[in-house]
């Protein structure tokens, strides 16, 4: 796809109807991992609750394998209750 020298481009009308952006409404670009995102501006909610999804998943593969693999489940409860 190219830009043109004013900085457009065509969004392929499968794509549209995929992202629920209908002709004349208004979408928002957003920045997101560096990369450049898209977005119909009634579905800003969806697409917070995407990054912060992507966040969260982030954060736990970080932490996969970090655990102490010899504590059972109710050792970790013994350690926990009453805190």
């Amino acid at each position: 796809m190219r830009v043109t020298s004013k900085g457009q481009v065509t969004i392929p009308r499968d794509l549209r109807e995929l992202a629920g952006i209908a002709p004349n409404s208004e979408v928002l670009f957003l920045m997101e991992g560096g990369k450049l995102t898209i977005v119909p501006k009634d579905g800003r909610q969806e697409q917070e609750d995407r990054v912060r999804l992507e966040r969260f998943l982030e954060t736990l593969q970080r932490l996969e394998g970090t655990g102490d693999q010899e504590v059972d489940a109710n050792q970790l409860m013994e350690m926990t209750r009453d805190r």
